[in-house]
């Protein structure tokens, strides 16, 4: 592990803080996806390595943004960041750009071998796709299409093969007849896939084929593939060692050796939840610090790269490259040529309006540049500088255009010449990374910037510098955060429930847009990553809560406001709440093509309940009281007994007569008369809590089954996890008897032992939810109990095959990500923590 004192000590030449003391903190657990650079859910940048250097670093959809590092040591250069991109050149004509044959029927026969007849096949242009999905040439509506390229091979020599494609969702592709690659379900985009010798011969000298195999499981469907021979590139040749990687909540730490020297490293999100222009502000910091192994001087330069992929959703699209010099700054500024502003929406999608920029102060021991991908690096590793491109660095023309790609973006680079390096002499230094996207949000029909520019007072220039002066201070107030949130996890729930809590902490608040509306109101407007893309799902706000309900309330209430606005409104006229506001980035209205209602109702009932708790009062409730009046009474009537209808968990389909429903249903009633007892309705409060209590006492009768309780009240022999009546534990409701728990955590146990990384949800499947597990750990009645639970979650995190940021729905047995990534829900994983905040009163 790292020693994070010589991290300290090494850093205090620049954080003028030597006075403050941090503590040690080894963190054991292999994250699923190390987060690098995370603002909200377009800038977001993931390394889903062991090694930093094992691959390049991705967006959470797993497209490629690229960040590259290098030091350069007395001449020989070290990549420490990222993976360089092969140096191509296309056997096949490239992605985007070929023609051939394809079916939607499944063929007879061996339709990967080189001379299977295809005549009766259609003919089309790639990409093939859905109509959805933008540059699609061929459409594609059924769920499977079959597709076969055919290309000429004049000679065939030793050259490296590489296999280019890109796929949504399952993806299969042959070289006459050879297996090259098979997918599970995921998509991603322009991934290089270096081929093995073996498959490399099946290349021959006249006539080949490329075969290829795409399911679409649900939404929309993409596939294209190009083959290419791998050209000599001499850039980066030498990989330094990883030493450590440690994930905290706001930083993430590595630290390297390269040959003479040690390199540590630092990511940090500044993402301070009671800050909100702090937290709301796209930029992030990469810092550094160099020092030598040995009695030697060194000399150093270091290199930071990234690309214009920071800006686009495809690789065909067009893009400009600015140099833009201030009175302190220097800054590279790249986004698309067309910029429609908010018009790409839905889930695996990535930013294609707003401008990337890469910041550097005026030092003169520091240079920016715009180039040849390939020549940067070269020129970099010979002789420490950057070369530059003819074309921004005219006197008269400082910016540049970068039409019909084809993914050959130039690169955007950064160094620090560092000089004379020594261990009574380190150096260090930090650069900037951030995005603006100039209109975050379509709200309501009505476009809205992002908080921290305040409506047009603060540009991304001044954002930047007032990071770059506040820099020292953020970077101390990060590291504390860190530390006090790390110790308060440890406290309450042990070391791997609190690396738990540091894993994702950036994920829960990055996954978020905070603004505000004509009124001023807060908006914090989650997208719904990998589940449907929707903006604002209310059941993606419930599970999330508890870290908001920790460390910002006010954060909660900027997720609800929406909703109740939407219904305030006439807009959502139904007497339950919506489930979502549309498809981010437009939360114009409810795209979901089916509605929760008793799920929705209870879940904005309980955090309206929860906020009044936490806050020791219900001035919120009473902001919105006839909308929850409403809310409540479809609960009275429609709430204890559900009838069929989907849930949160929509993915195990459709359930009536759900026990786990009518818990939260019921809970919800109890929640809204104890904010009427707060506000003095003395006898609407009186109501409802005895009905909540009546209910409970039925619900008894109708869920027992023996040494448990059912999943649904018509299913014997079924069980789930009764995670909803965490609330009438947190919240002091008293509405149901802890011989319920007492009945449930030992039948858990038991089930969960039949599972190596965790326990399933209910007894349909053997997926589970990471989230609902530690909402059921908290039931428990001790620390051992809660310990057991946990360990094969941490177990699932550590060891996963599913490098993405950490999935919340995966499979118990294996450990494989069954679907959803990246998602706000794991503020969830804080409802340990949030039993403290409540068990001690630290409400405030």
């Amino acid at each position: 592990m790292k020693n994070v004192l010589r991290f300290i000590l090494s850093w205090l030449a620049l954080i003028i803080f030597a006075s403050t003391v941090f503590a040690q903190v080894a963190i054991d657990l292999r994250a699923p996806a190390v987060p690098l650079i995370l603002s909200d859910p377009y800038f977001s940048i993931w390394s889903p390595y062991n090694q930093l250097t094992d691959g390049s670093t991705q967006h959470w959809t797993g497209a490629a943004h690229p960040l590259v590092g290098a030091l350069r040591v007395d001449g020989k250069t070290y990549r420490f960041m990222g993976a360089e991109k092969l140096r191509l050149e296309t056997l096949t004509k490239p992605m985007k750009n070929w023609e051939g044959s394809y079916t939607f029927e499944k063929p007879q026969g061996n339709w990967t071998a080189i001379h299977y007849n295809d005549t009766n096949w259609k003919r089309g242009k790639a990409p093939f796709g859905t109509r959805d999905l933008r540059g699609v040439r061929t459409h594609w509506k059924t769920e499977d299409i079959w597709l076969r390229r055919v290309f000429e091979i004049d000679e065939v020599n030793n050259s490296e093969l590489a296999l280019q494609y890109s796929h949504d969702d399952v993806f299969e592709i042959y070289l006459n007849g050879e297996k090259l690659l098979q997918t599970d379900y995921s998509w991603n985009s322009d991934v290089t896939l270096v081929l093995s010798e073996k498959q490399q011969k099946k290349l021959i000298k006249g006539k080949n084929v490329l075969a290829a195999h795409c399911h679409n499981t649900t939404g929309g469907g993409y596939v294209d593939f190009s083959l290419s021979k791998n050209l000599d590139y001499q850039g980066f040749l030498n990989i330094a060692v990883q030493n450590s990687v440690d994930v905290l909540p706001t930083n993430t730490y590595y630290s390297f050796t390269c040959g003479p020297v040690a390199l540590d490293l630092i990511f940090t999100a500044p993402l301070l939840p009671t800050d909100l222009d702090l937290i709301s502000t796209p930029v992030n910091y990469i810092s550094y610090c160099v020092t030598s192994l040995d009695t030697k001087e060194h000399d150093v330069q270091i290199y930071i790269e990234t690309t214009p992929e920071l800006a686009v959703n495809d690789t065909y699209q067009d893009v400009s490259v600015e140099l833009v010099n201030t009175s302190a700054f220097n800054y590279l500024k790249t986004g698309t040529i067309d910029q429609a502003i908010t018009k790409r929406e839905g889930d695996g999608t990535r930013i294609d309006w707003g401008y990337a920029y890469l910041a550097a102060d005026k030092s003169a021991n520091k240079q920016l540049a715009v180039g040849n991908y390939y020549d940067m690096k070269e020129n970099f590793a010979k002789n420490g500088r950057l070369v530059r491109s003819e074309t921004v660095y005219t006197d008269n023309l400082i910016s540049m255009k970068v039409s019909n790609p084809e993914g050959n973006y130039p690169a955007l680079a950064y160094i620090d010449n560092l000089g004379k390096v020594s261990k009574e002499n380190p150096k260090t230094g930090f650069t900037m990374l951030g995005y603006d996207d100039i209109y975050s949000i379509e709200y309501f029909y009505k476009r809205l910037p992002a908080y921290w520019k305040h409506n047009g007072k603060v540009d991304i220039f001044q954002a930047f510098e007032r990071a770059a002066a506040d820099y020292a201070k953020n970077m101390k107030a990060a590291r504390q955060f860190d530390n006090n949130l790390y110790a308060d996890a440890l406290k309450a729930g042990g070391k791997e429930y609190a690396e738990l809590c540091a894993l994702t902490y950036r994920q829960a608040i990055a996954a978020h847009k905070l603004l505000q509306d004509e009124n001023g109101e807060l908006l914090f407007l989650s997208k719904e990553n990998h589940s449907g893309g929707f903006i604002n799902t209310v059941d993606i706000t419930y599970p999330s809560a508890p870290l908001f309900l920790i460390y910002n309330p006010n954060l909660l209430k900027g997720m609800m406001n929406s909703i109740f606005k939407y219904s305030e409104s006439g807009r959502w006229n139904k007497p339950y709440p919506a489930h979502d506001l549309g498809h981010y980035p437009n939360a114009n209205g409810q795209n979901y093509g089916e509605d929760m209602p008793v799920e929705e109702a209870g879940n904005m009932i309980l955090l309206a309940t929860a906020i009044s708790v936490i806050e020791g009062n219900a001035d919120y409730a009473q902001k919105h009281w006839q909308t929850l009046t409403t809310w409540a009474n479809f609960l009275k009537e429609k709430g204890f007994d559900p009838e069929n209808q989907l849930c949160t968990d929509d993915f195990a389909g459709h359930l009536a007569h759900n026990a786990n429903l009518s818990i939260k249903a019921i809970l919800a009633i109890a929640g809204y008369g104890r904010m009427a007892q707060m506000l003095g309705k003395t006898d609407v409060a009186t109501e409802f809590l005895n009905e909540a209590k009546t209910m409970a006492s039925a619900w008894q009768l109708l869920a027992k089954d023996g040494n448990h309780y059912k999943l649904a009240f018509d299913r014997a022999g079924s069980w789930s996890q009764k995670y909803n009546i965490i609330w009438d534990k947190l919240l002091n409701l008293q509405i149901f008897p802890q011989e319920i728990a007492d009945l449930e955590i030992p039948y858990y146990l038991k089930r969960q032992a039949e599972h190596k990384y965790g326990l399933p949800l209910d007894s349909r499947k053997n997926y589970t939810k990471a989230d609902w597990i530690l909402w059921t750990a908290c039931l428990t009645a001790n620390d051992a109990d809660f310990q057991k639970i946990v360990a094969p979650l941490y177990r699932y995190a550590n060891e996963t095959q599913s490098r993405v940021p950490i999935s919340d729905f995966y499979n118990a047995d294996t450990g494989k990500m069954e679907n959803f990534k990246a998602r706000s829900v794991v503020g969830g994983f804080y409802m340990k923590m949030l039993f403290e905040k409540v068990k001690y009163g630290n409400y405030q």
